[in-house]
């Protein structure tokens, strides 16, 4: 009888056992933790851009396009900076992602080299752990999460957006009252509320369909909040430009005018 657990990976059992090799090297490595076990089934497997430099830059020129659209818009920067600032934290991701689909971004990932767990050992050091500010067991973006990002572009991309309803959509997004720590919640929903009514204007010609046509694209644009932006900053920066906190880098960009 199997001892896994329902729904546990396939994998687990084999990943639970520790290797030989590294149980005998482990006994003089004592200070050195066990690594945690890893899914070994190929969707969980991390993986990295096939074209990185391609790949940033374009999505380097879609912040570019983000901040062009932020400066074009009076009722944002006529709120407190500090709602703005928080705006920016709170809804960056979405409006990326938005401005990849826009722009179709597209892009193809392949599975990035693991080390050997005989490496690991040989070349961690037991004394690194706290001292150092580098992350070196930081994970790479997974295959499943990336393949659901594109899952996610793809579906706005069969919506065959305007420019008009990508602007109007943004607003949505952007002028979200549920962020903490807003001074003009308020204010910000009913700016929320304008961009809703907008963009159902915009939707108007395609009746009598446009009810069917705005629920689908309210409902895309609901499944960009399952995308963390630690994937967005994993996948499409930190390759080439490193740790970069990007909320904080559009409010840099927004400054320089």
């Amino acid at each position: 009888m199997s001892t896994s657990q329902p729904g546990a990976c396939p994998c687990q059992g084999a990943a639970s056992r520790p290797a030989i090799l590294y149980a005998l090297l482990s006994s003089s490595l004592r200070a050195v933790p066990r690594p945690r076990s890893r899914c070994l089934c190929r969707q969980h497997r991390p993986v990295q851009l096939c074209a990185p430099h391609r790949t940033c830059r374009e999505a380097l020129d879609v912040l570019a396009k983000t901040v062009a659209f932020l400066r074009n818009l009076p009722s944002f920067w006529q709120l407190p900076p500090q709602d703005q600032r928080q705006l920016l934290q709170g809804c960056w991701g979405p409006l990326f992602l938005l401005g990849l689909a826009q722009d179709a971004v597209t892009f193809e990932v392949a599975e990035a080299p693991v080390p050997s767990i005989l490496k690991k050992i040989l070349l961690e050091e037991p004394s690194s752990s706290g001292g150092s500010g580098q992350l070196p067991n930081r994970p790479q973006p997974s295959l499943a999460a990336v393949q659901w990002l594109q899952c996610c572009l793809e579906s706005f991309w069969s919506l065959e957006l305007s420019p008009k309803e990508y602007a109007c959509l943004k607003g949505t997004i952007l002028f979200n009252p549920d962020v903490p720590g807003l001074q003009a919640a308020s204010h910000i929903g009913h700016l929320q509320q304008e961009a809703h009514w907008a963009l159902c204007e915009v939707l108007e010609p395609w009746c009598p369909a446009a009810q069917g046509r705005l629920a689908r694209v309210l409902l895309t644009a609901s499944t960009l909040k399952s995308i963390p932006t630690s994937l967005l900053g994993d996948l499409f920066f930190r390759p080439i430009i490193g740790d970069v906190d990007i909320a904080g880098l559009l409010g840099d960009m927004l400054l320089l005018r």
